[in-house]
């Protein structure tokens, strides 16, 4: 047994190498993993390094370093979470499918090579002990089981005897499928696994049923209503058996949400209402009023859908309206929800030089404030990702871009992403009638 980072390419090279010839490599399993779940919105380049280098860069430097040995086992340890595609789990899917395309690139070049896709162990591991009951009725609800040691072994061996290049190997709950194809979330790829009566209204048609029961009832009992359906849909999301648990004005961080609980909660609203509400539900609405009474605004505007609120305008009469936002800021921010996600955490945005501006940051320390051209500070705020300016895209030569003032690039990039994130182009924007402003 060796002790090896197998993400350091060379270290690993050192342990290949120092295989005795008289015991000659045979086979290669790579089990390695990492998680750093959170949703797409929140993920940075980071939280995708950290994840892609315990799986992709190991997996990569395996089969580079292990080219001129006869091998007749490369088996690779997959998740269902780059075949299922689970909420909250992007940079760890990515990761498990680029291992499943390793093992296809491996097979047409003639050699041994198998992805093993996963589903959960029963096991008490590095990489699934911290989930807790409420996470553990959450998988099970949406179809998903555990294995048992007995079984993931048995379904191991099956797999290495197989021919399967990339076999899937999960624990299916049929009730959990069934309801996510009654719901209409369950995933693409399980849809033929399961019979489900068909839905009398989509999404649509249930939005507007709720909005129409709602205009029914007596204004203040309009909100309760709403009230009672959000807390039975957190209840139902966190493992309760009854709304007892879920206070209606206590913070979600409080109730024990996470990323996946919060995109699982805005799912099962949008089923329940006809809505589409955006992911970052639970961070711009942090309690179960909060969400309720911005359900109210949705379905049935301020006072009554039949009579919306027109919406407020300058003193020329001219409509303000924000369409599309778009910012930078330290601490890894580069959207509206970001930053709403840095002030409502409290983390810390100061950070240490950064190490791809061509600073010579020795240099410019100094640890005795006021010497003439240096800092006494090696951290400060910084958009790490500043230099990172895509000059093509925007038709500009290199040798411009690099003489551009760094603000400038910013305020490019960030013009052009509000404008997408307001479903439009420049070339909308330009043709368009001059009838609100995007801010």
């Amino acid at each position: 047994m060796v002790a090896c980072d197998v993400s350091d390419r060379e270290a690993l090279r050192g342990v290949v190498e120092g295989i005795p010839a008289g015991f000659p490599l045979r086979g290669v399993v790579h089990t390695a993993g990492v998680l750093d779940d959170g949703v797409v919105a929140s993920l940075s380049a980071e939280r995708l390094e950290a994840v892609l280098r315990a799986k992709a860069d190991a997996a990569w430097h395996l089969h580079e370093l292990t080219a001129g040995h006869d091998l007749s086992l490369f088996c690779l340890f997959s998740s269902a979470a780059g075949t299922v595609a689970p909420g909250g789990q992007g940079n760890y899917a990515a990761a498990n499918t680029f291992l499943d395309a390793l093992a296809a690139h491996r097979r047409a070049a003639g050699l041994p090579a198998q992805s093993c896709v996963w589903g959960m162990w029963s096991l008490d591991t590095g990489m699934t002990g911290h989930l807790g009951e409420a996470a553990l009725h959450r998988l099970h609800r949406q179809g998903f089981g555990a294995l048992s040691q007995a079984e993931g072994l048995a379904l191991f061996d099956t797999a290495v005897a197989s021919d399967a290049t990339v076999p899937v190997l999960m624990r299916l709950e049929p009730a959990g499928l069934r309801a996510q194809a009654a719901s209409g979330t369950l995933p693409a790829v399980l849809r033929a696994l399961v019979r489900a009566p068909r839905r009398r209204a989509d999404q649509a048609t249930a939005g507007a049923t709720l909005a129409d029961r709602l205009t029914r009832l007596p204004d203040e009992q309009r909100r309760p209503v709403l009230l009672d359906l959000v807390r039975r849909e957190i209840a139902d999301v966190l493992g309760h058996t009854s709304v007892d648990g879920v206070a209606h004005d206590r913070a979600f961080k409080d109730l024990g949400f996470d990323s996946l609980t919060a995109v699982e909660l805005r799912n099962r609203l949008n089923t329940a209402t006809g809505l589409r509400l955006p992911a970052t539900l639970v961070f711009d609405h942090p309690t179960a009023t909060a969400v309720a009474d911005h359900l109210h605004t949705r379905l049935l505007g301020t006072a009554d859908r039949r009579a919306p609120v027109a919406p407020a305008a300058r003193a020329d009469g001219d409509p303000v309206v924000i369409v599309g936002m778009a910012c930078r800021f330290p601490g890894g921010v580069s959207s509206p929800e970001e930053l709403w996600r840095l002030v409502e955490s409290g983390a810390d945005a100061v950070s240490d030089f950064p190490a791809n501006r061509g600073w010579d940051v020795d240099g410019l320390y100094d640890p005795e404030p006021g010497a003439p051209g240096r800092t006494y500070t090696r951290s400060g705020g910084f958009l790490h990702e500043a230099g990172e300016f895509d000059a093509g895209f925007f038709g500009i030569s290199p040798n411009e871009a690099l003489a551009m003032d760094p603000q400038q690039r910013l305020l490019l990039e960030c013009s052009w992403e509000a404008i997408e994130r307001a479903a439009s182009t420049p070339p909308r924007c330009a043709a368009a009638p001059r009838a609100s402003s995007p801010a």
